[in-house]
């Protein structure tokens, strides 16, 4: 394997973390933000890319950066080496309620092609890269534009989903219609395009966009039920605006029933 080979298991229902067991010299390459927790004896490094190539160029790195950044992501990895004696073990949490999902990328042809923001971490030596959409309708109305995210390499990485993860396995010609913001990821051999929803009283009043993402089979789908856009569209509808008034969560007491329970804002 060019990857490291480690060990995990991930802890939690709702708000979950996957614990990794390193052995001595073996590593592992997260987003920045997503550390938990670690053992003494492991060394903590900030570098360009992803660290899959030892003896890449300093050129080749900050390409390699330079890609990451048009995902979203940060122009940074953070690596987690473990240097001392014995296994050693480092947690990394996911950023909202959801679960994490471990992807063995031997199982699926060495590649799996994810949402910009899915990845969470991952054994070193897998390569965390960009995949362009060649479709230009997929690019415009697709969600997730033209540019979606690919992990490569032979080793575990780990993709982090909102709400409740559905994994569908679809054979040959065999079409599942997502909601284009739902989709967490899918196998290269699935193709990813997009449908008019159709319909005027669909278009303008269905409330669900216009187009569905059409995923045909061969191979595995992710879809999460809560996607975080979703999520922090309804949490700023709940929040009261500035200079307003909140709802009073229903409460026929509205404000005087804050004061009572103790949330006395003004």
């Amino acid at each position: 394997m060019n990857a490291h080979e480690i060990d995990y298991e991930i802890f939690g229902e709702e708000m979950q973390y996957v614990e990794l067991e390193l052995d001595p010299q073996e590593a592992a390459i997260a987003e920045a933000g997503n550390f938990m927790m670690m053992d003494n004896g492991i060394k903590m490094d900030t570098i360009f890319g992803d660290g899959s190539k030892d003896n890449e160029g300093f050129l080749g790195k900050v390409l390699g950066a330079g890609k990451r950044l048009l995902t979203g992501e940060s122009l940074f990895m953070t690596i987690f080496s473990n240097m001392g004696q014995g296994k050693k073990k480092i947690s990394f949490a996911s950023p909202y309620p959801g679960k994490i999902i471990p992807i063995d990328l031997t199982q699926f042809g060495g590649k799996f092609i994810c949402q910009k923001d899915a990845f969470l971490c991952a054994a070193k030596g897998v390569s965390i890269g960009i995949e362009f959409s060649r479709k230009l309708g997929r690019g415009f109305f697709g969600g997730e534009g033209f540019i979606m995210q690919k992990v490569e390499g032979d080793g575990m990485a780990f993709v982090h989903a909102g709400g409740t993860m559905a994994r569908k396995e679809l054979a040959i010609g065999e079409t599942l219609k997502v909601d284009t913001g739902c989709i967490i990821g899918f196998t290269q051999t699935v193709n990813y395009d997009i449908e008019f929803v159709g319909g005027i009283r669909n278009t303008i009043f269905g409330g669900e966009g216009l187009f569905f993402a059409t995923l045909t089979g061969p191979g595995v789908v992710y879809i999460q039920s809560l996607p975080f856009s979703r999520l922090a569209n309804r949490v700023l509808q709940a929040a009261p605006q500035a200079g307003g008034k909140d709802k009073g969560e229903g409460s026929i007491l509205g404000g005087f029933g804050d004061i009572i329970s103790g949330d006395n804002r003004f």
